[in-house]
């Protein structure tokens, strides 16, 4: 069964560390994270997604972003990430960048 993770509307800065302490959490589990209500995306819980997908991949276990709102999708490609939903190619070093 795969644990599920619904994000704020507003993910600032204030929001990256109970965010990050979320998924710490559930690390070694299956997560889906909800971002179907996200208005905007900050840079920081952008790097606490990123870091946790590359944690995810290393660990072997599936980490997915659905459903997505137009806004989030929009703004993680404006920052430059990566598909959301597709192995990360820079989880070969389970050490660097990853949450801990």
């Amino acid at each position: 069964m795969t644990d599920a993770i619904v994000l704020a509307t507003v993910l600032d800065m204030n929001a990256a560390e109970p965010l990050k302490a979320e998924l710490l959490a559930r690390r070694g589990q299956p997560v889906t994270v909800d971002a179907s209500n996200v208005e905007r995306l900050g840079g920081l819980c952008l790097q606490v997604l990123l870091s946790a997908r590359k944690t995810w991949a290393a660990d072997g276990v599936d980490l997915t972003i659905t459903p997505q709102s137009q806004g989030f999708s929009e703004q993680w490609t404006t920052f430059g990430a990566s598909e959301t939903n597709v192995p990360d190619p820079l989880a070969q070093d389970p050490l660097e960048g990853a949450l801990a």
